[in-house]
C-alpha cells in the first residue's frame, strides 16, 4: 500500500465513465487547471463510440486516458467494474493511449449532488461524473501506464500499483 499520495504530472486527459447506456467524458487541459464535462456518448457499438471518443482526444490532444472503475463499499471488484476494465483495455489499445484506474463508487451521487443533475437522464450527470474522476486523479493519482505494461486481464483490482 502506498504511505502517502502523489499527484500525477499534469497532462492533457480525457476521463471516461462507461455506463450501459451512456458514456461520460470530461479532460482537462494540458496543466491539469481546468476539468470541462464534455459532451456523452450514447453508447451503440464499440467502434462508433471509438470513434466519438477518439474524436474528443483529437482536438483535445490528449496523452492518457482515464477510467472509472465501480468497485463496491468494500474497494473490491463488481461485475460492472470488470466491463468497465474491459472496455477501457480496448479504448486505450485502440487509441494507443496510456491509462489510470480510479475508483468510481458513488461518483454519480456525488455529481448528482455537487451538479444538481438530479434524475439526469440526457447524459449531463454521466459526463459530470467523469469530471469528479479526473479531479480525483489529479489530486491521488495513479500515473499513466501503457495498456501493454501490464497484465491487466489477468490480475486483480489494485490501486496500490494503478491498476
Amino acid at each position: 500500500m502506498r504511505d502517502e499520495i502523489s499527484s500525477p504530472k499534469p497532462t492533457s486527459i480525457l476521463s471516461i465513465d462507461v455506463g450501459n447506456k451512456r458514456i461520460g467524458l470530461a479532460g482537462c487541459d494540458p496543466l491539469g487547471i481546468t476539468i470541462t464535462p464534455l459532451p456523452p456518448v450514447l453508447r451503440k457499438n464499440f467502434k462508433i463510440d471509438l470513434e466519438k471518443i477518439k474524436y474528443q482526444c483529437a482536438k483535445r490532444s490528449v496523452e492518457g486516458l482515464v477510467i472509472g472503475l465501480p468497485l463496491d463499499k468494500n474497494g473490491l471488484a463488481t461485475s460492472q467494474s470488470k466491463q468497465c476494465k474491459k472496455y477501457g483495455i480496448r479504448v486505450a489499445k485502440a487509441l494507443n493511449l496510456p491509462l489510470a484506474w480510479v475508483n468510481e463508487h458513488c461518483s454519480t451521487w456525488a455529481a448528482e449532488k455537487q451538479y444538481k443533475l438530479y434524475g439526469d437522464r440526457s447524459g449531463k450527470l454521466d459526463s459530470a461524473s467523469a469530471a469528479l474522476l479526473l479531479e480525483q486523479w489529479l489530486r491521488e493519482g495513479p500515473e499513466l501506464k501503457p495498456v501493454q505494461a501490464m497484465s491487466y486481464l489477468n490480475h486483480k483490482v489494485s490501486f496500490d500499483s494503478g491498476i
